[in-house]
């Protein structure tokens, strides 16, 4: 695949994070919307108390998921770091890797970016932060001590190009997004559930009233659902192949990165951390599940390896 440019992949991807953004409040005033008026359904104005009441609580929601959204994207790094056991990897031990990065930041005229390690015998890699202060790449011990120079290089040049097109930010976006939804839902799933209770034992008469929440969640989960899709689906496995090509212009080496990938679709799977949103960031992330191969994140690895091989 030929690579179309630092700057444009940068804008596309600043587009869709403002997408992102964009589309979030509409989705979520949509959900209360649709909450109030199934809520409202019985009544003969039903649709206007929707609306009023929706109009009442908005300004509430709407401020505390901003609050919510801006504290998770601030401290997006020592959640990553926390989910994955990454610590800080010794310059003085470590002189090795810190001379690729460098040599690799120098030649494009990149800012260094901070280097973390996973002590962890797979072989996996990526890069986090939102901008120059928390920019990091994140190497697994067993990359490090597998790898030779030349494809732990290519692995580095592709999680820069990451950082350098502004996947990284979009990708965080879609985290917290995913992760507001799910909140969202279980707290929804839990409110109903004590409810149904408590209706069980002080009425028969309420039965349809509890069925009516539990349409409400049903949908309410169900358009959460298809929103964490949809975000999956905007980033691209389209992104993997241009860090690929990225990578490969910065070293001038894409056989090596070839190399690479093939010893990492060996055991690309970091033990302990089972966040499939987490896992979006590795550079390679073997999806689970029946329909895995539709809404994968990450292209197959041959695909890969054969375009780079072409390069």
């Amino acid at each position: 695949m030929k690579y179309i440019g630092i700057e444009t992949q940068q804008r596309r991807n600043n587009i869709k994070s403002m997408f992102l953004l964009f589309m979030f409040p509409v989705l979520l005033i949509g959900l209360v919307y649709l909450f109030f008026l199934i809520m409202y359904s019985q009544e003969i104005d039903g649709i206007n108390s929707a609306g009023e009441t929706t109009l009442q609580v908005l300004p509430v929601v709407l401020i505390a998921v901003t609050i919510w959204f801006f504290i998770a994207y601030f401290v997006n790094t020592l959640m990553i770091r926390h989910a994955t056991q990454a610590v800080p990897l010794e310059r003085r031990e470590n002189k090795r890797i810190y001379n690729l990065v460098e040599n690799l930041c120098m030649a494009n005229g990149m800012d260094m970016p901070k280097v973390n390690v996973i002590e962890d015998q797979s072989l996996n890699a990526f890069a986090s932060g939102i901008n120059k202060k928390s920019f990091t790449v994140t190497l697994t011990r067993g990359i490090i001590n597998t790898l030779d120079d030349q494809e732990l290089e290519g692995v580095i040049a592709h999680e820069l190009t990451h950082i350098r097109n502004r996947d990284v930010r979009l990708l965080i976006v879609s985290i917290i997004f995913v992760g507001i939804f799910t909140v969202i839902a279980q707290m929804a799933t839990r409110m109903v559930f004590y409810s149904s209770m408590g209706r069980s034992r002080g009425s028969k008469n309420n039965g349809a009233s509890a069925i009516v929440l539990l349409l409400v969640v049903a949908a309410l989960g169900f358009l959460g659902y298809i929103f964490s899709l949809l975000i999956r689906l905007s980033i691209s496995r389209k992104r993997e192949y241009m860090a690929d090509a990225g990578g490969a212009q910065m070293t001038k080496n894409p056989l090596a990165l070839a190399s690479a990938l093939r010893k990492i679709s060996r055991n690309p799977e970091i033990h302990g951390v089972k966040r499939e949103d987490i896992a979006q960031l590795y550079i390679e992330h073997k999806a689970k599940g029946t329909f895995s191969g539709l809404f994968a994140t990450h292209p197959p690895i041959e695909n890969r390896v054969k375009l780079l091989e072409q390069f």
